[in-house]
């Protein structure tokens, strides 16, 4: 972006927008580094949470298949017992997935994003800035 600081005429405007430019800088750089901190522990998240779903799907089968074999009585009540508790924790597995698993990964990794060409504006913002302070300087 072009900014007009051709408008700037005195030193002290200069020095004010380099400031708060400097400190906006700042926010920005903590918000990068938490987000890089979220987006490394969303990702190890969503791989777990992927792992961990597959072995209960693939448990669930093997309970169902137990089940379609075992002749009524306490065993297969157990069997059944055991699938239905799966099963939840399956549901829960997907719960967790949506908050912490692949998709929450792609959204702070847009955050990242977004941050890092927010900081670079401001980069350009301060380089803008300086170059008119130089010509008011000299």
């Amino acid at each position: 972006m072009n900014y007009s600081v051709s408008s700037l005429t005195q030193v002290a405007d200069c020095n004010v927008l380099l400031s708060w430019a400097a400190k906006e800088k700042a926010d920005l750089n903590f918000k990068k580094l938490s987000d890089e901190r979220l987006t490394t522990r969303y990702a190890e998240t969503a791989q777990e949470l992927e792992a961990i779903l597959q072995g209960v799907i693939a448990e669930i089968a093997a309970t169902d298949t137990i089940i379609s074999v075992l002749p009524d009585g306490p065993t297969k009540d157990d069997a059944i017992n055991k699938k239905t508790r799966l099963e939840y924790k399956k549901f829960l597995l997907e719960t967790r997935r949506e908050s912490y698993g692949t998709v929450a990964l792609l959204e702070k990794e847009m955050d990242l994003g977004r941050v890092t060409q927010e900081i670079a504006e401001v980069d350009a913002f301060i380089a803008a800035v300086t170059a008119q302070k130089s010509t008011l300087s000299a």
